[in-house]
């Protein structure tokens, strides 16, 4: 595939708003996890909560999209100055010349969790409850489209933990077809009662912060996230420093509703196919932030499904000990963080890690490793088998 530039990006999750915190969290190996406190929740687990999202006044004309997930976009959209690089942006290529393509699976719907605990008691929904530009699905797209006023094309993906890796696909596939020449990807996923209770009476959460590949691992630690990148047609004559999408791929196991194939075959094939369209082979790739979720299961099959693709000694890691697993937004987040330890040639390690499963045979980092990185893969694997990793990469 031709690589895409991304031109710019930001990341708000529970480790602080913006690129610098971000950084500074992988860096010093801090987690953003803490005991959950979240609304009426009462489940002994770890969250990784954004401070500030409450406090976030939406704008004023677009008042109508107020819930925690759009509010929490809109946090994300003002930090690293992303939001002036979508305006120099449209000022080049026009309005209509910029698609959305964001990822989530909670959406607003903890608005409308609110909302029916107000009918609960009062006997009808509140009078300021707008399903359409807050629960929606499609509500985080039409936000950061109104935001912008970009009329270019807009769609939301919920493939559940895939999607806000699967966008970059459908932008690339626009941006290639000539409909467009940018992008804006990413995701947002906030906390709701919806994904707790749920992932809970799964048992799949965590007492403790969650230790992804540890042999005593015992689930997740649910966070979330805004994360946003601008992807454009790259230049001619990239700079040395400019980082691209080099390749992705996708795949869908159709194994279980909940449950990763135990061989990870679908999870392999979209590796295998990330490198395929980024004409690399897997020595090509110096690190991999894995998906990484600390359920028994996921990682048992992402450890067999990256031995097979890669070998052994491809150093890997998974940073959600650090954010917690932001469900939709995952991708988008963790396609940020694989960009920053290429601009900054570090590999991440785990943080909560005390002693790993020597049954998964792959070289996982507990502690930050410093050297020069020109190709990083990411994978994002969700309920349903729905696969996606991605290639980033220098020039």
């Amino acid at each position: 595939m031709t690589p895409l530039l991304l031109s710019h990006y930001t990341a708000t999750s529970a480790v602080g708003c913006g690129l610098e915190k971000t950084l500074a969290a992988l860096h010093n190996g801090t987690s953003g996890l803490a005991l959950c406190d979240f609304d009426t929740v009462d489940i002994e687990t770890f969250v990784g909560a954004v401070a500030g999202v409450e406090e976030e006044a939406i704008r004023h004309d677009l008042r109508d999209y107020h819930c925690r997930n759009n509010q929490l976009a809109q946090l994300g959209l003002r930090q690293d100055n992303f939001s002036a690089a979508v305006e120099a942006a449209i000022a080049r290529l026009g309005r209509d010349r910029i698609g959305v393509f964001l990822g989530t699976s909670t959406s607003g719907i903890l608005q409308a969790e609110l909302a029916y605990r107000h009918r609960d008691s009062t006997g009808q929904l509140p009078a300021d409850f707008i399903y359409a530009t807050t629960q929606n699905c499609s509500s985080v797209s039409d936000f950061v489209r109104h935001y912008f006023s970009i009329t270019g094309p807009a769609m939301v993906i919920s493939t559940a933990c895939s999607s806000s890796a699967k966008v970059f696909g459908s932008a690339y596939r626009m941006i290639e077809s000539g409909m467009i020449d940018a992008a804006i990807v990413g995701g947002v996923d906030s906390l709701c009662l919806t994904t707790l209770y749920g992932f809970n009476s799964l048992g799949l959460v965590s007492a403790e912060p969650c230790r992804p590949f540890d042999v005593d691992r015992s689930g997740i630690s649910i966070g979330e996230a805004a994360a946003f990148l601008l992807l454009e047609r790259a230049p001619a004559e990239p700079a040395s420093d400019d980082i691209m999408l080099l390749g992705f791929g996708e795949s869908s196991d159709a194994y279980h509703m909940s449950s990763p194939h135990p061989e990870g075959l679908g999870a392999s094939k979209a590796m295998e196919m990330a490198l395929a369209s980024a004409c690399l082979a897997a020595a090509d790739i110096d690190y991999i932030n894995l998906h990484g979720t600390a359920t028994p299961s996921n990682d048992a099959a992402e450890g067999a499904a990256t031995r097979r693709v890669f070998g052994s000694s491809v150093p890997a890691s998974s940073t959600k000990g650090i954010t917690g697993h932001t469900l939709g937004a995952a991708g988008g987040l963790e396609a940020v963080i694989a960009a920053l330890a290429i601009a900054h040639n570090f590999m991440p390690g785990g943080v909560s890690e005390m002693q790993l499963d020597p049954a998964i045979e792959i070289d996982y980092l507990t502690r930050n490793r410093e050297q020069p990185l020109t190709r990083v893969a990411s994978n994002s694997f969700g309920f349903g088998g729905t696969n996606c990793s991605l290639v980033l990469g220098r020039a």
